[in-house]
C-alpha cells in the first residue's frame, strides 16, 4: 500500500518574514487585527507553522494594501 498524501513544507514565522520582506512582528500584528488568519501551530512546541498557501495569502494582502 502506498502513502498518497502529499507532505507540505512548513515554514516558521521568521522564514516567512524573510521570504516576504516583512518583520515577523508585522505578521503577528496582521493576525491580531484579523487581517491574516492565524496559522496552525505545532502540537509539540506550539510554534506557528505556515504553508505555501499561507504565504500566498499574505502576498495578496500586501498587494491589496499598496
Amino acid at each position: 500500500m502506498f502513502y498518497t498524501e502529499q507532505v507540505q513544507k512548513k515554514y516558521n514565522i521568521q522564514q516567512v518574514a524573510d521570504m516576504i520582506g516583512l518583520y515577523k512582528g508585522t505578521i503577528k500584528n496582521y493576525e491580531r487585527k484579523k487581517i491574516f488568519p492565524k496559522p496552525k501551530r505545532n502540537p509539540i512546541n506550539k510554534y506557528r507553522e505556515y504553508h505555501e498557501e499561507d504565504i500566498e495569502i499574505l502576498k495578496r494582502i500586501l498587494i491589496k494594501g499598496k
